[in-house]
């Protein structure tokens, strides 16, 4: 199995200048995938490479900064984003192919404690008291509203909810969505908001509540090959990522699928 998965840093795949894309011939296909994705894409690129013998090389973190890394140059062929936003800021930049993005897949944003926290189930609404479900001086787990999707998210509906004011001093800002999560599995933070499909991953945390679907914009990944990596290879597993087979991985891992 040649499959390589990374953890993306900006200093380690820092590139000056010149096209993101790989040479045609290359025999390795790099995805560069939102933190979010992390197990379905790995499980989808290793049946990919039992089924196709193409080697397949994943790198992880938050859209924001996979997208300002093909935006330096960073080698990757396609890219797979936790928020419009993101696909939108290189498709500006004429750093994507267009006409192959789609936006196939969607989550939901949700609450979550620690899973031997005594916190009982909530529902999200405007009455909701987080300064008593945060204790004293319990911190909010957040991916980092400034550029991370699942942070942007939770800060929509905490302002559509009328909490935000309440809720932004207490955030604990994290690099990326698994790492929020990360924080309340260890039990730094007494509460966290991450994707339904993080939460269900863990079996050290367990959701109090969902977010309602009108408090925030609609949570979908859109995905597309990078500008001028459209080699037949590529187009393939991009077939196949966003097609049947791909659907029916990550609806395995709780994302839901149009």
């Amino acid at each position: 199995m040649r499959l390589l998965v990374l953890l993306l840093t900006v200093a380690g795949l820092a590139v000056s200048g010149g096209s993101a894309a790989l040479r045609a011939d290359d025999t390795e296909i790099t995805v560069f995938g939102a933190a979010s994705l992390t197990n379905a894409l790995t499980a989808i690129a290793e049946q990919y490479e039992s089924d196709t013998g193409v080697s397949v090389r994943l790198s992880f973190a938050s859209s924001s900064t996979l997208a300002r890394q093909i935006e330096s140059g960073a080698p990757a062929h396609i890219y797979g984003s936790a928020a419009e936003q993101w696909m939108d800021y290189l498709q500006q930049r004429d750093l994507i192919e267009g006409e192959s993005r789609i936006s196939p897949i969607g989550n939901r944003l949700v609450l979550i404690a620690p899973r031997d926290s005594d916190t009982a189930d909530v529902t999200i609404d405007s009455d909701l008291d987080l300064a008593l479900l945060l204790g004293s001086d319990g911190r909010l787990a957040v991916g980092d509203p400034v550029h991370v999707p699942a942070g942007i998210y939770a800060q929509q509906a905490l302002q559509f909810l009328g909490l935000w004011h309440e809720a932004e001093p207490r955030l604990a800002r994290a690099e990326n969505v698994r790492s929020a999560l990360a924080l309340v599995e260890l039990g730094e933070a007494p509460l966290g908001i991450v994707y339904e499909t993080d939460a269900a991953l863990s079996d050290k945390v367990r959701i109090v509540g969902v977010f309602p679907e009108e408090s925030h914009a609609p949570v979908t990944y859109p995905f597309a090959i990078v500008a001028d990596a459209a080699t037949p290879q590529v187009e393939e597993l991009f077939a196949y990522m966003t097609g049947a087979p791909g659907l029916a991985i990550f609806g395995r891992y709780g994302f839901s699928t149009r």
